[in-house]
């Protein structure tokens, strides 16, 4: 309990204790509490609504994937969790904040779709991955642990021998690992990968989700946007299949026993292979 003030009794000195305590939980880090948390999300481009009625909490060490058609609105929520867009109606919070407003950008780690900007960067790999480190130091220089950190990064998605090559000479799904390893050295709470392997080849898409899912297992929260449905049903925990409105949220093995894909994609959909793929 901290000291008490002139005129503050016991109770009420716990009682602020307490409150304390509650604020320093709601932060997501270290806590039960989500680290996504959406009620009731309406958002539009337009007078028509590209995602509605959208209800999602994700709390920490979840593996979710996010699943749906063409146009079905699973970028848009991306953008909404990560607070790039505002809700037209109802709340998007991140770690407990408005999600617009969240500004601890290191405790999030980004994989985009294409990684095809990387092959313009005359960088190397370990360049890429200490940049993960430059929220923690600013404008300082990196000190041994923050080199210790980077080098665990790359070790981590097995980029160490990669280290000294440049991005430009590294394949689909070696970007993809060096990205990962930028959040990982950045010591990110929250994985968010926007449909990461379109265009790598099968070989490096089955290591990659092996990755992820050994990531997971250690603790790191995935959020996943992916048009296969083969890979979210062999490796994500739980599902959010959209479409404008979500369709279905639960464990893995129940979205595959559902209906809800077909009324989703308004097709016969297969988990075999890639359908659905694309961006709104």
């Amino acid at each position: 309990m901290s000291a008490l003030r002139n005129g503050e009794s016991a109770e009420s000195a716990e009682a602020a204790d307490t409150g304390l305590a509650a604020d320093d939980a709601d932060d997501g880090r270290g806590s039960s509490g989500p680290l996504v948390e959406l009620a009731d999300v309406e958002f539009g481009y337009t007078a028509t609504p590209v995602v509605e009625d959208i209800s999602l909490r994700i709390d920490p060490g979840e593996y979710v994937a996010i699943v749906g058609p063409n146009g079905s609105g699973k970028s848009t929520l991306m953008k909404l969790i990560l607070g790039l867009l505002r809700p037209d109606e109802g709340s998007a919070r991140l770690f407990g904040e408005p999600s617009h407003a969240f500004d601890d950008g290191a405790r999030i780690g980004y994989v985009a779709q294409h990684a095809s900007a990387s092959k313009e960067m005359p960088i190397t790999v370990r360049e890429v991955v200490k940049m993960g480190r430059f929220p923690h130091v600013g404008f300082g220089r990196l000190s041994a642990e923050d080199h210790r950190i980077v080098d665990e990064a790359l070790a981590t998605v097995g980029m160490s021998d990669f280290a000294n090559r440049r991005v430009t000479k590294l394949s689909g799904g070696q970007r993809q690992r060096a990205f990962i390893a930028r959040a990982l050295a950045g010591e990110a709470d929250l994985l968010v990968l926007d449909e990461p392997t379109v265009g790598v080849d099968a070989e490096s898409v089955d290591a990659f989700y092996d990755l992820l899912e050994a990531l997971n297992e250690e603790g790191i929260t995935i959020l996943l946007i992916e048009h296969d449905l083969g890979a979210v049903t062999d490796h994500a925990r739980r599902v959010v299949c959209l479409n404008r409105e979500v369709y279905f949220d639960g464990p893995t093995d129940e979205f595959v026993e559902s209906d809800a894909l077909a009324r989703a994609f308004g097709t016969a959909a297969s988990f075999a292979g890639g359908s659905g793929g694309g961006r709104t």
